[in-house]
């Protein structure tokens, strides 16, 4: 079992920057063999992908944050984060980190329970 704990939402105006932190509780073998994301859900819309890491550490990020924002991890604390950059209004959403995979025989997939950001024009 493991459990996400988000961080450092708020609200910006836009141009401004945030940084969004998110750690895990578990077992640490285990949370460093999967996957992690960052995503993001505005109301009325679905929840999309905003970044993601491989275990390996290779990074994805859609072309709507593609050089404003940035994922990165402390494998050691357990915590990934997300830089948010020259942020919008449009990036107006509640965030939600994710870690996902499959070890052997048993798949993971778990949230955080968000972290409101609100940008303001």
């Amino acid at each position: 079992q493991l459990q996400l704990v988000e961080s450092g939402g708020g609200f910006v105006r836009a141009g401004g920057s945030l940084r969004l932190s998110c750690t895990a509780s578990g077992n640490i073998n285990i949370i460093n063999a999967l996957d992690w994301g960052w995503y993001r859900q505005a109301p009325g819309k679905q929840r999309d992908l905003v970044a993601g890491m491989s275990r390996g550490g290779s990074t994805n990020y859609p072309d709507s944050v593609r050089g404003r924002f940035t994922i990165s991890r402390d494998n050691a604390k357990r915590t990934i984060y997300l830089q948010m950059d020259d942020l919008k209004p449009e990036d107006t959403a509640v965030y939600y980190c994710n870690i996902h995979g499959r070890i052997l025989f048993n798949q993971y997939d778990y949230w955080g329970q968000g972290t409101q950001v609100t940008v303001s024009s």
